[in-house]
């Protein structure tokens, strides 16, 4: 947007959408959970035990934290890149 021409500006700039995606996307589940819509990788949940039932059902068990957490870790990897 402001004719930065930097490849490094650019990694860092693609890192932190990352991050805010992944973001954006946990914040939103109670909300798309509450229209019968589960936005999560299935393979994370999967992992830990969790079907997308879970969310729509508002469980807050260990499991379902876990896997919001894992989710949650990508975002931090991302920030890590980018500092």
């Amino acid at each position: 947007i402001s004719g930065v021409r930097d490849i490094h500006a650019d990694h860092a700039a693609s890192h932190i959408g990352k991050a805010q995606g992944i973001v954006t996307c946990l914040r939103a589940t109670p909300y798309h959970s509450t229209r019968q819509k589960v936005f999560l990788p299935m393979d994370i949940c999967m992992l830990h035990g969790v079907s997308q039932e879970d969310f729509i059902r508002g469980k807050q068990e260990k499991n379902v934290r876990d896997v919001i957490y894992d989710i949650a870790s990508q975002a931090h990897i991302h920030l890590e890149h980018v500092r």
